[in-house]
């Protein structure tokens, strides 16, 4: 479980296939912020881009550690196939502060930047979501990018499929990947957790109207 709240941003440095076929996964190699792996053991969950792995191996000495993604993840997200900079957070602990919202690590699609300008001191942010995703998609509601939780400012439903404005701050720009985007680029989305459930009640007739 996460919040959504960035706490470093990392880099790939190293990509390795785990067999021949399109069926294998690769190894990642992920360079850390100093001190970031102070309090980090085997086998613990860290989200890269949004997406939950597990911590294979680590070495707090080189800042290094690594996860090993399925051919099936791969598929299901962006910029995990690549060197470059991620997004990082640790799972939730019990004791830790809600900062921004529910987040579990599962990527529920892929949407591209459709535009992403400054305007005054912020960036005006907007992806286009795959159709399937319209459906969660609400005015002031929270969707994740890339491992950030946001705040969805507008909602437009086109042809090509659900357009969504988000304002980052520059506190956000600056302290996550989320800068480095641009129109084109590919992010990972996942939907609000209460959106999902509501869904499903709906969708399976378990919300009974009130005949009295």
């Amino acid at each position: 479980m996460f919040t959504g709240i960035i706490t470093g941003v990392g880099r790939i440095v190293a990509i390795h296939d785990l067999g021949r076929s399109l069926h294998h996964g690769k190894r990642l190699t992920i360079e850390a912020p100093a001190g970031y792996l102070d309090d980090v053991g085997l086998g613990d969950s860290i989200a890269l881009n949004g997406a939950c792995m597990t911590v294979t191996t680590f070495n707090p000495e080189s800042r290094q550690f690594t996860i090993d993604i399925s051919a099936e993840s791969l598929a299901k997200t962006s910029g995990l196939d690549r060197e470059g900079t991620v997004n990082l957070e640790k799972a939730l602990r019990a004791h830790d502060r809600l900062g921004g919202h529910i987040v579990s690590g599962h990527v529920d699609g892929v949407g591209h930047i459709s535009h992403f300008e400054q305007i005054g001191e912020s960036w005006e942010l907007r992806i286009l979501a795959p159709h399937t995703l319209a459906k969660y998609l609400a005015y002031k509601g929270s969707i994740t990018v890339n491992g950030v939780s946001l705040t969805v400012n507008r909602v437009a439903d086109l042809a090509e499929g659900c357009e969504i404005s988000i304002n980052l701050i520059p506190h956000t720009v600056d302290n996550t990947a989320l800068g480095s985007l641009q129109a084109g680029s590919r992010v990972n989305l996942e939907i609000d957790t209460v959106a999902r459930y509501v869904e499903r009640m709906l969708s399976a007739g378990l919300v009974q109207k009130d005949t009295a």
